[in-house]
C-alpha cells in the first residue's frame, strides 16, 4: 500500500528504534484526541469510552517502554461503535472524524506494544487521510501540511515541545471539524 507518510519519516521510523516509534504514535494520537473526546464527550453511554481514550493517549507518552495493558485497551477500543461494521458506512461528519481518531489510537496502541514501524506508518497514514479530508472540506485549510511538519518532528525522536505542539494542533482540528458541522446544520 502506498502511504501518505513522507519517505524520510518512514525511514526514521524503520531505523530509529522502539522509542522513536512510540514517541511518533503518541504524538499522532494526541493530535487526534480532541476529535474523539470533543465529539463524543457528553454523549449518553460514552463516558467510559472517553475515559479509556483519554487515559490511553496520556499513557502513550511514556515512551521508554511498551504499555503493559495494550491488549486489554485494544480489546476495549475494538468494541467502540466507531470501529464496528456499519451497513450504510459512515456519512456523518462527527462520526467520520471520531472514527479516524479511534483508528489512529488503535494503530498507536499496536505500534506502542510491538515497536513495529509499519504499524506506526499506518497510524500516521490514518491521520493524514483525515487531515486531507478536512482540508478538502474547509476553504483555505492547511491541516495536511501542518500534520506533515508535525510528523517529521515526531519521528525525529526529540520530544521537546512536541506535546504542546500536538495539543495545539489537536484543538485547531477540533475547531475545524466543529465549524464544518456548524455549516452543515440548517
Amino acid at each position: 500500500m502506498k502511504t501518505l507518510v513522507a519517505e524520510d519519516v518512514v525511514q526514521e521510523l524503520r531505523t530509529g528504534g522502539d522509542e522513536v516509534v512510540r514517541l511518533y504514535v503518541a504524538a499522532c494520537a494526541e493530535r487526534m484526541a480532541p476529535l474523539f473526546i470533543g465529539l463524543r464527550a457528553g454523549e449518553a453511554g460514552r463516558a467510559t469510552d472517553v475515559d479509556l481514550y483519554v487515559a490511553a493517549v496520556g499513557d502513550l507518552w511514556k515512551t521508554d517502554r511498551p504499555l503493559s495493558d495494550s491488549a486489554d485497551r485494544l480489546h476495549s477500543l475494538d468494541r467502540f461503535p466507531e470501529l464496528q461494521p456499519a451497513e450504510d458506512g459512515i456519512t456523518d461528519t462527527a462520526d467520520t472524524y471520531a472514527f479516524f481518531a479511534c483508528l489512529v489510537l488503535r494503530y498507536a496502541l499496536l505500534a506502542n506494544s510491538s515497536g513495529n514501524a509499519d504499524q506506526s506508518v499506518s497510524c500516521g497514514h490514518a491521520v493524514l487521510t483525515a487531515m486531507g479530508m478536512l482540508d478538502q472540506n474547509l476553504a483555505g485549510a492547511a491541516f495536511t501540511a501542518d500534520e506533515q511538519r508535525l510528523q517529521s518532528l515526531s519521528a525525529s525522536g526529540n520530544a521537546a515541545g512536541l506535546w504542546d505542539a500536538s495539543v495545539a494542533a489537536g484543538r485547531e482540528r477540533l475547531r475545524g471539524v466543529l465549524s464544518r458541522i456548524a455549516r452543515e446544520t440548517p
